[in-house]
């Protein structure tokens, strides 16, 4: 006699329901399984919303994923390095016995690299560091934005598209103070991703962020903006922008340079950074806003360098104590702490004490949302700001200047070989040549990233003396020179604080 059972089993799992039933028999020892599956899903496969402007968005990302994924590359960055042992050695004369071989590499050798006269390096053998990071193709003509500390120092940067193509990267030019690249590799009829507008971007908004993360090649996730104009203090250099999108949408090492992009698949962001205390993922990130971006690469494409305007303000946020303090009318506003010389806004009309609470018809409630209006300007441009003083709205048109408080651009040919040595230089003033007894020269008043900071260890406050044998007074002189120049560079000089005349030797 046949002995028959069945089982009957319902699970609900998330939001979809799965009936399945089991049928179990058993006959003379064996068994018999039928497996039925649910051939439609009883949910709705996706949810609409309705933006700003009346436009209806699926909460779908497949669709966005598709589009934008083939515009994200992967970024490799090859540095090598020189590593160094110290090694004592007296000074001589570098002229001496100019052609015995020990005294030819101590003239053109790492022993004059350094500003002192002991203990100075001596190279034992390159080392390569890896880095890696995401980027986002912006035209079709193969032009790439990532962030500059993805690619800073790079002897060679390696991009690899989503169809796993490799190409060799060119720098076309970066920006420390916003955190941005611009880099262009040899191909064209690429895909890219268009530029939103990112101030319409709103709190609470849905975003994509794709890139690498832990070279997970094109990995997409979800979130949206958690705020906007944040500060996060991460940039260090002295013209530093920082205005981010805050989202939610996991960033990780590996995102940086990563496209941050809305339901339409528009750019409203590069992924930059995240605030963790453990280097991963901990609920925030942080994107450069595209209208930033949009500026800063435009500005590197045309110019080779990114021209700023400046307001030539002291400033700083108000609050309810600062508001206090300084019996303020209002609690919102970016506050005139002082007046910079040659100052656009002070030559205007703002003084010290008032309070910025528009520009350009645009709120600004922080420094970080006024810098970030005021660096999307050239020098020369004009903005209206609207200042509260002692309760009474005044309106103000400023000319936007430079940092040298010129109301004009760089020449791209001047900022380009600067740009290529990384230095900034001053002439020397009558003072400084009568003290170290010389009748001219140029002092490198900073140092950047470029040849000379990665070939050569000169330290800023070097004074040029003579390239190549030749004198130079002028920076103009000496731009003109080096434009022209290709292959080995002799670079005499001296320090005000060390004896002696050093020699650096380096490529262009």
């Amino acid at each position: 006699m046949k002995r028959i059972s069945s089982l009957v089993i319902s699970a609900v799992l998330g939001s979809a329901i799965t009936l399945g039933t089991w049928y179990f028999a058993i006959e003379k020892e064996q068994t018999t399984f039928k497996i039925e599956h649910v051939s439609e899903s009883p949910v709705v496969g996706a949810a609409y919303t309705i933006n700003k402007n009346g436009e209806i968005l699926p909460l779908d990302f497949t669709e966005v994923a598709k589009d934008v994924m083939p515009a994200v590359v992967h970024i490799k960055s090859t540095q090598i390095q020189e590593v160094r042992t110290p090694q004592y050695h007296r000074q001589s004369d570098p002229f001496r016995d100019f052609f015995d071989d020990d005294i030819f590499k101590h003239f053109f050798g790492p022993q004059f690299e350094a500003p002192r006269q002991y203990n100075s390096p001596q190279q034992r053998g390159p080392q390569t560091r890896v880095g890696t990071g995401s980027g986002v193709i912006i035209d079709s003509d193969g032009y790439i934005v990532t962030n500059n500390h993805v690619i800073s120092n790079a002897d060679d940067i390696e991009v690899t598209l989503e169809d796993n193509r490799v190409f060799k990267a060119k720098v076309i030019g970066t920006d420390p103070s916003t955190d941005l690249a611009l880099l262009q590799i040899k191909e064209k009829d690429l895909p890219y991703i268009a530029f939103e507008n990112s101030d319409g971007v709103e709190v609470g908004e849905w975003v994509l962020a794709v890139g690498n993360p832990f070279n997970l090649n094109s990995t997409v996730t979800a979130g949206i903006v958690s705020a906007k104009g944040r500060n996060i203090n991460i940039l260090q250099d002295r013209s530093a922008i920082e205005s981010f999108i805050q989202t939610d949408a996991a960033i990780n090492p590996g995102n940086s340079g990563g496209a941050l992009v809305n339901l339409k698949g528009g750019l409203v962001g590069i992924n930059t950074a995240i605030a963790s205390p453990t280097g991963a993922y901990a609920g925030y990130g942080f994107a450069v806003p595209a209208n930033i971006v949009s500026k800063v690469v435009t500005d590197l494409q045309k110019y080779g360098m990114v021209q700023r305007g400046y307001l030539g303000l002291m400033i700083r946020n108000v609050d309810g104590n600062l508001a206090k303090e300084k019996d303020l009318d209002v609690t919102n506003g970016v506050y005139v702490d002082s007046i910079a010389a040659s100052s656009a806004a002070g030559d205007a009309g703002v003084l010290e004490g008032d309070v910025i609470i528009n520009i350009d018809q645009v709120e600004v409630k922080t420094t970080s949302k006024l810098l970030e209006i005021i660096g999307r300007h050239h020098p020369g441009d004009k903005v209206k700001i609207k200042v509260d003083r002692k309760g009474k709205e005044l309106d103000f048109d400023v000319t936007l200047r430079n940092q040298d408080g010129k109301e004009k651009m760089h020449e791209r040919d001047e900022s380009d070989i600067l740009d290529v040595l990384g230095i900034e230089l001053e002439e020397l003033d009558n003072k400084t040549k009568s003290k170290l007894g010389i009748d001219g020269g140029l002092k490198i008043t900073k140092l950047n990233s470029g040849k000379i900071k990665k070939h050569t260890d000169i330290r800023e406050g070097f004074i040029i003396t003579k390239v190549d044998g030749k004198v130079f007074n002028q920076i103009d002189d000496f731009v003109k020179y080096l434009e022209n120049k290709k292959g080995g560079v002799m670079v005499e000089g001296q320090y005000e604080d060390y004896p002696g005349v050093y020699y650096y030797a380096f490529g262009l």
